[in-house]
């Protein structure tokens, strides 16, 4: 049980974050991934590519190929007006949520 609530929240994490990437600018998959690993949010590209896809058929994100000057070309992603949107509304309701789990928590150190 525990796992699933861990996927549960990580899954609605990472959605979040990845909105909040791609408002900074455009990236492509592997640089998602750095991203997230430097902040501790370890992610496989297994775990990346279905939530890029649902969140670009969903709206939130397109895409556009770019030359690389090393290899294959890659795929940017780039969030739309929708994805801001709803990236405002995960910020405040993110916001909403450790203001009022911080205040239940607060006595328990």
């Amino acid at each position: 049980m525990n796992d699933n609530i861990n996927i549960q929240m990580r899954k609605g994490v990472l959605e979040f974050c990845i909105l909040s990437i791609l408002k900074q600018h455009d990236a492509y998959a592997n640089e998602i991934i750095e991203r997230l690993k430097d902040v501790k949010l370890i992610v496989v590209e297994g775990t990346l590519y279905p939530l890029l896809t649902r969140l670009k058929n969903d709206g939130m994100l397109s895409y556009r190929w770019e030359e690389s000057p090393s290899g294959p070309p890659r795929k940017y992603y780039r969030i739309t007006p929708e994805g801001e949107a709803m990236l405002a509304e995960l910020l405040k309701s993110w916001n909403e949520l450790v203001d009022s789990v911080n205040q239940i928590t607060k006595h328990n150190n």
